[in-house]
């Protein structure tokens, strides 16, 4: 998405979706040692560190601010060399497209192999119901493409992906060092649970939910417990309240219920995201 176009959405959507305790990101800081997130307005970007590399997990808006707000975390952009992708939305991937501040030119891009069908226009992404086609999206970057069940070594750092389509069609999550799993816009967190994403956005909200079981049976199969770390909505490491409605998808056309009283009325206000924060609190868990 442009920068044109991203400063628009953000006008767009925080009128609609003021008051309906939709998106609830986390503010620019650390979770723990390991990972920090960025603050754009209603979305996150996070960063996993280990060994002295670090790993950026998706690119967010087309920001003027991420410079500077990585800074409050002491990371460099010239240091970021692997950004994880969990899909091609625009709020996403801001950061690596052509007519953004090229803060990451050099970094490789790892997406999904069918995810990658959007980035190269054989598909268009579609929202609102599929009424609505986002402006679509280019980058230079080199890519390395995945595929679902695909293990990496970057530099020290394990990195699973698994494939959970619904959302976009090749939407993908990432277990990082078996500990952390990066969901992008599979899961959205309420007072109550889990619950499948946003349904005005998804290509497919029944496949959605399918892969959102199928993900949850996965890690309890091999008994893996992650901080289930979510695009908009913060984290949790509690598997059970994680997946709790994941039968449900979250319906953006009215206010959430039960009322949650940390959600903010309008989530493109940043006027809490500040330095001062970010260096002195840690982010806390998102559970009842």
């Amino acid at each position: 998405m442009s920068r044109k176009a991203s400063r628009f959405q953000k006008k767009v959507m925080s009128l609609g979706y003021r008051g309906k305790e939709i998106f609830k990101p986390l503010d620019t800081g650390w979770i723990d040692d390991r990972v920090a997130c960025v603050r754009e307005w209603v979305a996150n970007i996070f960063f996993y560190t280990k060994g002295g590399t670090t790993i950026m997990i998706d690119a967010g808006y087309n920001y003027e601010r991420l410079r500077e707000k990585m800074g409050w975390i002491d990371i460099d952009p010239a240091s970021i060399r692997h950004i994880l992708i969990t899909h091609q939305d625009t709020d996403h991937v801001g950061a690596v497209e052509r007519d953004s501040d090229q803060l990451f030119r050099d970094a490789r891009l790892y997406v999904g192999r069918i995810e990658n069908n959007y980035l190269t226009g054989q598909i268009r992404r579609k929202v609102l119901f599929g009424l609505y086609k986002l402006p679509q999206v280019y980058s230079d970057n080199p890519r390395v493409l995945l595929d679902d069940g695909d293990v990496l070594d970057i530099e020290g750092v394990k990195v699973e992906a698994l494939l959970v389509p619904g959302h976009t069609w090749g939407h993908m999550v990432y277990l990082v060092d078996d500990a952390y799993l990066f969901t992008g816009d599979t899961i959205w967190f309420g007072v109550d649970g889990g619950y499948s994403f946003i349904n005005s956005l998804a290509e497919d909200n029944d496949l959605a939910k399918k892969s959102l079981a199928a993900l949850e049976k996965r890690l309890r199969a091999r008994s893996l417990s992650p901080a289930v770390i979510t695009g908009h909505t913060g984290w949790a490491d509690n598997l059970d309240f994680v997946f709790a409605h994941k039968d449900e998808t979250v319906n953006s056309l009215r206010r959430q219920k039960p009322h949650d009283p940390r959600a903010p009325y309008d989530g493109y206000d940043e006027r809490d995201d500040t330095e001062e924060r970010a260096r002195r609190m840690r982010l806390p868990k998102y559970e009842s």
